[in-house]
């Protein structure tokens, strides 16, 4: 078969098929145009999902007539002065996106500049329709209609409505987050599901897009290295979700799904949450254009970075920063249910003085329960026994709690930020009464945390102290399992956990950590060698150590169900409160919450 040159339609449906995928595809393009045309107003409308219309209105400087009829040719662009494409500070500028989408849908353009007359353009899959003047302010529309209805064998493969309308106002969030000075709308079958004002600061954008408690549960980053600017917001590790939906990357203002930083991401928080939980961050990272390449994508939705290993090294080690410098800082609010939760005791009406006991009504069948009966008043400070076993009748049962002579005069709670404890109930949660508020710690995760931390200072080069088994423990495994465990040899020993090989399938213990105390050796060498076989081969050694840290961290913590005297509770608040990330468990749960004196005040109905 000879080669033949093919047509311009067949040419711009198969830009189309790289551009155009969907409809979210064309409203990000439309949206980004708008964008570089210095519109500070943009309002998106979109019905059935973008799959039957798609409008996209901006009070940009607008084209006249004759740039209309040459942005709607292949490979015209004004955002490129010369040909330097590597210096491109626009959002897009490959020249394909408006007659890609004219190829495949009827696209209709209207535009104004200042001082001008509006012109309007109507391309139906790939052929002129007509033109004419139109009635517009200065800026410019875009109407999409009947995506892909001449091209089955694309239509076919669009989702339902439902999930093109998430895809479409997942597009406009991102770029609405990149652009905080401009105002956004999105209308969906004539609804509005998003409107954020133009001039906004960066946090207050990402949390209006993302969610209204971020603002309170968030840390700012902000970390220059050389030419390199890395800013952004990322939430408390206690404030996550199930899906990475809630991941907003960009790259000098560009919106992007790149994997190298998606994997720094994950690293920086790798030890701070469960695998199924993601953080919510926006991330902004500003780099000179030559040390990025943003055209390797059709939708240029991936860059390739000149030095990937500097920008990853800052985003682990700007993130981890971050995170340290805010200690033991944790979710502070307890959620709205969980207030709602509590049960306030109905108040019965007053009784006289020689009423029933506590206020309380007495059932109907039995007899009223006086304090004292017809018997002689026992003598003044006593109770007799009777009227003693008549009130534990109806008393309610002891409290879990339990306090103790104390031999010195209790610390001041204004001194210290987690309070002093005051008891514990249920032998698992400590109590503590800070100067602005109750403080209720989960004494198996909070100890849980720190027991990695101190196992995370013994990888840095600080021996974590290890005790000697009296005699030596031989765990048979697999041996695949075996050869990463001796592999991995030096590195466990700074960990404290000292082993070495015993034949093919067997590795021989020698000592364990002393802070673990008695342990299952045999399970804690089983779980060391899931976790190096099992967590992603793309980590190096010392991050996967990091995460095989926070397994050996949960062997040894303080069991939920421990009852913990005055004095452990109050050195454990101590600890945690000069404890990096204590503020969490290693599965990213709160390791302590904080009912604030206002709440106690409102469930007593005082306020």
């Amino acid at each position: 078969m000879s080669i033949r040159r093919l047509p311009e339609k067949l040419v711009n449906r198969i830009a189309a098929g790289e551009v155009v995928e969907r409809p979210a595809a064309a409203l990000k393009e439309l949206v980004e145009n708008a964008i570089d045309a210095g519109a500070t107003r943009i309002s998106v409308r979109i019905a059935e999902g973008g799959i039957s219309r798609l409008e996209v209105e901006d009070d940009g400087c607008g084209m006249t007539a004759a740039d209309m009829a040459l942005a709607l040719e292949r490979h015209a662009t004004s955002k490129l002065p010369d040909d330097a494409i590597e210096d491109v500070t626009t959002l897009g500028f490959r020249g394909e996106a408006l007659p890609s989408i004219a190829s495949v849908a009827r696209l209709t353009l209207e535009s104004r500049v200042a001082g001008g007359d509006g012109w309007r353009r109507i391309v139906d899959n790939g052929a002129l329709a007509g033109e004419g003047p139109a009635a517009l302010a200065k800026g410019t529309r875009v109407l999409v209609e009947d995506l892909f209805a001449r091209v089955p064998a694309r239509r076919k493969f669009l989702r339902s409505a439902r999930s093109e309308y998430a895809a479409c106002l997942d597009v406009v969030k991102r770029l609405a987050m990149a652009r905080p000075d401009i105002g956004f709308t999105f209308d969906h079958d004539g609804r509005r599901a998003l409107d954020v004002q133009g001039g906004q600061d960066r946090l207050s954008r990402v949390a209006a897009l993302t969610s209204r408690d971020l603002a309170a549960n968030s840390i700012g980053v902000d970390l220059d290295r050389g030419e390199v600017h890395l800013g952004g917001v990322i939430s408390l590790p206690t404030f996550n979700r199930g899906i990475a939906d809630h991941q907003y990357l960009f790259v000098n203002g560009r919106p992007v799904k790149d994997r190298l930083l998606v994997g720094a991401l994950r690293g920086a928080y790798a030890d701070l949450l469960a695998r199924d939980r993601h953080p919510v961050v926006a991330l902004f990272l500003d780099l000179p254009a030559h040390e990025v390449d943003v055209n390797v994508h059709p939708a240029k939705t991936e860059v390739r970075f000149r030095d990937p290993q500097l920008v990853r090294g800052m985003i682990v080690g700007g993130l981890r920063r971050a995170l340290d410098e805010h200690g033991f800082r944790s979710v502070q609010r307890p959620a709205e249910a969980a207030l709602a939760a509590w049960q306030q005791e109905p108040v019965a009406p007053a009784q006289p003085a020689t009423g029933l006991l506590f206020g309380h009504h007495a059932p109907r069948e039995a007899p009223a329960v006086h304090l004292f009966g017809a018997e002689q008043a026992p003598a003044s400070g006593e109770i007799t026994a009777r009227v003693y076993d008549r009130m534990t009748a109806f008393a309610p049962a002891p409290l879990a709690g339990r306090a103790e002579v104390a031999t010195a005069p209790p610390p001041e709670a204004a001194e210290h930020p987690l309070g002093i404890a005051r008891g514990q109930i249920a032998k698992t949660y400590i109590v503590a009464e800070a100067e602005d508020g109750l403080v209720i710690v989960d004494q198996h995760a909070a100890h849980e945390r720190l027991v990695l931390e101190t196992l995370k200072r013994g990888m840095a080069g600080q021996a974590v102290p290890s005790q000697g088994l009296l005699m030596p423990e031989v765990v048979e495994l697999d041996e695949p399992a075996c050869d990463r465990l001796e592999a991995a040899a030096p590195q466990l020993a700074a960990l404290g956990v000292e082993l070495e090989r015993f034949g093919p399938a067997a590795v021989m213990v020698r000592s364990t950590p002393a802070m673990l105390g008695a342990i299952d050796c045999t399970r804690l060498v089983t779980d060391i060698a899931d976790d190096l076989a099992g967590y992603d081969a793309a980590l190096g050694l010392s991050e996967r150590l990091e995460l095989v840290a926070a397994t050996m961290a949960c062997h040894g913590s303080v069991r939920a169900g421990r009852t913990l005297n005055v004095a452990e509770m109050n050195a454990l608040l101590r600890q945690m409160e000069v404890t990096p990330h204590s503020g969490q468990c290693n599965h990213g749960r709160p390791t302590w919450v904080k009912l604030a004196m206002d709440d106690v005040e409102k469930l007593f109905g005082r306020k």
